[in-house]
């Protein structure tokens, strides 16, 4: 399988090469040239399947000429056995046909574990083959930070650099990614929003000449397509599970990256019978006016609740965009070009395949912590504030009562204390027990002001 950018300029890649490049020359992201479709025989066959079972079935076509299928299997297998759950993902039902599906039960308790955990691996996996050392700069508005340097960690062939937004993630997202005290990994506090470190995270792709010359960049985020593929399993699991293909399944998912609902677009173009795709977020509902009323302007990013969420530039976005300008890669560099400046508008008929396709829906900080409050009292069981966004905008729009509507739960409540504690009257939200002495542990960490050749310096002095 070849993979092409968004932007229509750059050399088309294997899946190893595009692992390793993860931004594409032109600026664009890469995506497959041609998706996988599986029949409705194919999808009823899998029924059953172990959810590494099922993982080995739907990556197989995407890396299928760069590597062995039990080199695949073994890879799939170590990823996820270091989940909590047997069931990797398991399901908790809320509702009349309302489901969470339980995405934090990976070692940093958050979503971005499915795809990263996989990455890690898979990176070792190609630079041992390589005999080749790279550097991973990554932009994290919480989880992803984490998520990353759990997965790479232990590699020999791999430092690290996580950039999160100063005194804008929770303490425990914070301790996760700054306890870890490893030889080759290295966190930095930036001065300024997620936003601010998305944007150092782009400079540095396209211009990496403040690295050694035998380095080169590899990205963590979701602009590395094999984040994305990871993510496509759990809505093949979730939807199998409550009788796809026979049945139609909606997914309601908080998303400020669109890279976790831009999974679920693609397992329905890859034949998954999914009825709606619901986007929820916070006030920082870029993605809801854009769907809703056409309106992708930049505002003042907002300190919210729920800040993985804290997000005005949906990276993922421009990989939809693609698609529903038939692939017209000028006509996608020419929409970035424009949104830099402030804004974009989508045509007329490019609207109507957006609607046709996303329902959004955005809820404010005393809202999500209402929802909070009212499942708790309801069933006694505790969200954390995204998921709570996602499960409310479920509610609101779901296209009907008798589609199932999975919720996906992005994160462990105990990562996000401060807006758990508003709504219900409990003690902090306890930790797993192999994060509970989190708090003792010893933090290193630097804060560096928003400034590119600062944040270069501090790079290629610790390499």
């Amino acid at each position: 399988m070849k993979y092409i950018s968004t932007r229509g300029q750059a050399p088309a890649l294997n899946f190893e090469d595009v692992v390793l490049t993860g931004l594409a020359s032109d600026g664009g992201l890469y995506v497959p040239e041609s998706l996988p479709k599986f029949s409705a025989e194919e999808i009823q066959s899998w029924a059953g399947l172990s959810y590494q079972e099922l993982a080995f079935k739907v990556m197989k076509p995407f890396v299928a000429d760069c590597m062995a299928e039990e080199d695949l299997k073994s890879l799939i297998d170590k990823s996820y056995a270091t989940f909590r759950h047997k069931a990797i993902a398991p399901m908790v039902q809320t509702g009349h046909n309302e489901w969470v599906l339980e995405l934090f039960q990976g070692p940093t308790l958050a979503f971005k574990d499915f795809a990263l955990q996989f990455l890690g691996n898979l990176l070792d996996y190609i630079l041992k083959k390589r005999d080749q050392k790279v550097v991973i700069i990554g932009a994290t508005s919480g989880d992803t930070g984490s998520a990353a340097i759990e997965g790479c960690r232990h590699s020999d062939n791999v430092d690290i650099f996580i950039m999160h937004p100063h005194e804008r993630v929770s303490d425990v997202q914070r301790r996760q990614m700054t306890t870890v005290i490893a030889k080759n990994v290295h966190n930095i506090a930036l001065q300024g929003n997620f936003d601010d470190c998305q944007n150092m995270l782009k400079a540095s792709f396209a211009d990496q000449s403040f690295l050694p010359s035998d380095r080169r960049l590899v990205a963590v985020n979701s602009i590395n397509f094999a984040r994305i593929m990871a993510q496509i399993v759990y809505y093949f699991y979730s939807a199998i599970a409550l009788g796809a293909p026979n049945r139609e399944v909606s997914y309601s998912v908080p998303t400020g990256n669109f890279g976790d609902i831009f999974a679920g677009y693609l397992a329905k173009q890859m034949g998954l019978p999914i009825k709606q795709l619901i986007v929820a977020t916070n006030q920082n509902d870029i993605l809801h006016r854009c769907i809703s009323a056409n309106d992708h302007t930049k505002k003042t990013l907002v300190h919210s609740l729920s800040p993985s969420m804290d997000i005005m530039v949906s990276s993922n976005f421009e990989r939809l965009l693609f698609d529903l300008y038939d692939r017209d890669g000028s006509a996608i560099s020419q929409l970035m070009d424009g949104f830099k400046s402030g804004g974009m508008a989508l045509t007329d008929t490019v609207m109507e395949r957006l609607q046709s396709q996303f329902s959004s829906y955005r809820l404010d900080d005393d809202e999500t912590v209402k929802v909070i409050a009212e499942v708790f009292e309801e069933t006694e069981y505790l969200l954390d504030p995204h998921t709570a966004i996602g499960l409310k905008a479920g509610r609101e729009v779901r296209a009907d009562q008798e589609t199932p509507v999975v919720n996906l739960a992005t994160a462990h409540p105990a990562k996000f204390p401060d807006a758990v504690k508003k709504a219900v009257d409990i003690a902090e939200p306890p930790l797993p027990h192999h994060m509970s002495d989190l708090f003792e542990r010893e933090e290193k960490y630097t804060v560096l002001e928003n400034d590119i050749e600062k944040v270069h310096s501090y790079i290629s002095d610790a390499l």
